[in-house]
């Protein structure tokens, strides 16, 4: 199975769904049709559909097949015409399916909100409606209880129904829809699959914290918050949007970038959970930059054996690197990502809408993990970034949406075919292709002690491997050019420091590629083709490190 990515336009231009959820008496069927007409949309109501299939109301189903064969029935039923245009509404007890959850990821889900006294008048003692016969009030409130969460859980918009009648629901509704649909860039959820060990989505678009909840789990009941303190207001929205839920959120500050991947902060992170009484069925969320969501990873992988991970990157390096693939770690004084583990989410959230707030030197830091992508295995990334160099430095452009999902693609591909980098062998190369300048870098980041962003790094360690290829007479010179020509572009360094070759080959040496006493570098052959130089000479090393070293000017 290969990594599928796939988009749902939710402006009404392009017919795309717009789901009603809500619980019995909310008026789904009436607003879900009224907006559908005012949009020029198909409408269908799953009930409705099912009832005409089989030719029997949802109380007879009910009642000569039992609630369990209603529920699949409806499983099939909404999962069919979520694939299709239109309006769609859902019956009341549909989000307490997992499999209808998951399926109304990537959708626009408007959840109609309704008092259990307002319902019950609605309501009345409407003998369709199986799991309302008798105290219809207190059946309602049993209802409520148990479904708000998971309403707001799969919720992108909410509308309160007590308080206006139907046809300003239906003009608040209509106005947020059309205001949407006058960006389409902005307008789209991308769905990116990694079909690993244990298949998970990546959501890209605008305003998806609101998702959260229903990405921790049926289970949960705590959920930990891992975060920077750069991002104290943006981990208190997120409290909130699960305390809201239902759920008990736990949040952990944790130091900015690196010195977040330390023992130190790992232990004190468990020591939370356990204070908190974190048990197995309970979620972890990593917010923040990659050094967060590595650290988060590791945490959640080893608390009690693996807990449940969310992760939520909020850098450009984030969401196309480090939440997405599994990997977890923290740093030791001997190198960056020693200890750790291979563990992967169970989802991701990319909302481009936090990206306005992060400085320019992050989010250009990020670039480089972008560029990497186009060289390893997507050239029309570089043909996107040499066209629109201050593009892709634009939180909110166009450009950098689509060459962030470009290489959340590439990266989900690489992961999906070797999770645990177990295909390398020989000249061939699985997952260590996304290690592409990482040797060279890494032994950087430590040289620096993390005072250089990663990207910085990554960027010289991109520029030194095209030139160990080219030497090599394995890559063409013009495209070992073509590196530092589209890493400057952007603003990222391509040189550094002269006389320090030796010191950062020992670091190099306990490189994860590196095998007993063997350097091992990822190169490429061509673009979008690489393979694994094995063992080259001390001299070799030194002509490609030369041909990046800085020197004082004179």
């Amino acid at each position: 199975m290969n990594p599928a990515q796939h988009t749902e336009y939710f402006s009404p231009g392009r017919g795309a769904h717009l789901v009603f959820v809500g619980a019995p008496g909310s008026g789904k069927s009436t607003v879900g049709s009224l907006v559908a007409e005012r949009l020029g949309l198909p409408f269908a109501d799953v009930d409705s559909v099912i009832e005409h299939r089989t030719g029997q109301p949802v109380a007879e189903i009910f009642a000569d097949q039992g609630e369990p064969a209603f529920r699949a029935l409806e499983v099939a039923t909404t999962v069919e015409l979520l694939r299709q245009p239109g309006v769609l509404s859902l019956g009341g007890g549909a989000v307490t399916s997992a499999e209808i959850r998951d399926a109304l990821r990537g959708h626009r889900v408007v959840w109609l909100q309704v008092s259990v006294g307002q319902a019950a008048r609605r309501v009345g003692l409407n003998e369709a409606r199986p799991l309302l016969l008798g105290n219809v009030r207190g059946q309602l409130i049993k209802l409520l209880a148990a479904r708000t969460p998971l309403y707001a859980g799969v919720a992108s918009i909410t509308v309160d129904t007590d308080a206006h009648d139907v046809d300003a629901v239906v003009d608040s509704i209509v106005a947020s829809v059309t205001e949407l649909g006058q960006n389409v860039a902005t307008d789209a959820v991308t769905t990116i699959e990694v079909t690993a060990e244990r298949p998970y989505q990546v959501l890209v678009g605008h305003g998806l914290l609101d998702r959260l909840p229903g990405l921790c789990g049926d289970q949960a009941r705590r959920v930990a918050v891992i975060h920077p303190p750069t991002l104290v207001g943006l981990a208190e929205r997120v409290v909130s949007t699960l305390a809201a839920a239902g759920l008990e959120p736990v949040r952990i500050d944790v130091p900015d970038a690196e010195g977040a991947k330390t023992a130190a902060v790992a232990a004190n992170c468990w020591s939370v959970l356990g204070s908190a009484g974190f048990t197995r069925s309970d979620a972890v969320i990593g917010l923040g930059g990659g050094a967060t969501t590595d650290l988060a990873g590791f945490v959640a992988a080893t608390w009690l054996r693996g807990v449940r991970l969310v992760t939520v990157p909020t850098s450009v390096l984030g969401m196309v690197d480090a939440a997405v693939g599994g990997k977890t770690g923290i740093n030791t004084p001997e190198g960056k990502n020693l200890v750790g583990c291979f563990y992967e989410p169970a989802g991701v959230l990319c909302d481009l809408d936090v990206l306005q707030t992060l400085p320019v030197a992050d989010l250009v830091g990020g670039l480089a993990e972008v560029i990497k992508c186009g060289f390893i295995a997507d050239p029309e990334i570089l043909r996107l970034v040499q066209a629109d160099p201050d593009g892709v430095r634009t939180a909110g452009s166009p450009v950098l949406r689509e060459v962030i999902e470009r290489s959340i693609q590439v990266k989900a591909t690489v992961v999906s075919g070797d999770l645990r980098e177990s295909t390398s062998t020989g000249s061939q190369v699985g997952r260590e292709l996304l290690n592409y300048g990482h040797t060279l870098g890494h032994a950087i980041e430590r040289r620096e002690h993390y005072r250089w962003r990663h990207g910085e790094a990554v960027s010289v360690g991109m520029v030194f491997a095209a030139e160990l290829s080219r030497l090599a007479g394995r890559l063409d010179p013009k495209v070992a050019a073509r590196h530092a020509q589209l890493l400057q572009l952007v603003g990222l360094p391509v040189r550094y420091r002269a006389g320090v070759l030796d010191e950062l080959l020992a670091t190099m040496a306990l490189d994860k590629k590196t095998r007993g006493s063997t350097l091992r570098f990822v190169v490429l052959d061509d673009i979008a083709r690489a393979s694994i130089l094995e063992g080259p000479s001390r001299e070799l090393i030194a002509a490609a490190y030369d041909s990046i070293a800085a020197r004082p000017s004179p």
